[in-house]
Parts: structure tokens; C-alpha cells; sequence
């Protein structure tokens, strides 16, 4: 998966690239290439980015709840 990821933004970075390059020559395609780039990022990419990052449950630290916050209530009044 993290090889996958590698290949997909490398994929990412020459799109836009291209997209800016053809922007930049007035090209009528770019602004297509531009909108399509940034559509890859938000529907492909970025959803299987955050699924390899956090399907370990390495977020659950950072969740704030209950206990957590009742924890840290009483550190703060120890001090």
C-alpha cells in the first residue's frame, strides 16, 4: 500500500505539472487537466491515504472523551 501511495502522488505532482504548464501557455485544456488533477486528490488519493495512516487505530490517542479529558482536568488541578 505505501508503494501504491508513492506511484499515485508521484501520478499527482506531474498531473498538475502538466496542468500548470498548460495554464500557463493559455492552453483551453488546462483548466480541465487543473480540475480533474485536484478531483484524482480528493477522491482517490487522499481517501486511501488516510485509510493506510489511521487503520492501525493510532488515532485513538488523540480522540478526546470521558476519560481522557477527565485525566487531563485533574492533572491540571494537581498543579
Amino acid at each position: 500500500m505505501k508503494n501504491l501511495l508513492k506511484i499515485l502522488f508521484i501520478v499527482f505532482v506531474i498531473w498538475m505539472i502538466t496542468g500548470g504548464y498548460l495554464e500557463y501557455t493559455k492552453h483551453p485544456k488546462g483548466p480541465i487537466v487543473m480540475g480533474l488533477g485536484v478531483m484524482y486528490l480528493s477522491f482517490i488519493f487522499m481517501p486511501l491515504f488516510i485509510y493506510w495512516r489511521y487503520k492501525d487505530g493510532k488515532y485513538k490517542k488523540y480522540i478526546l472523551n470521558d476519560k481522557t479529558l477527565m485525566g487531563k482536568m485533574k492533572d491540571q488541578d494537581k498543579s
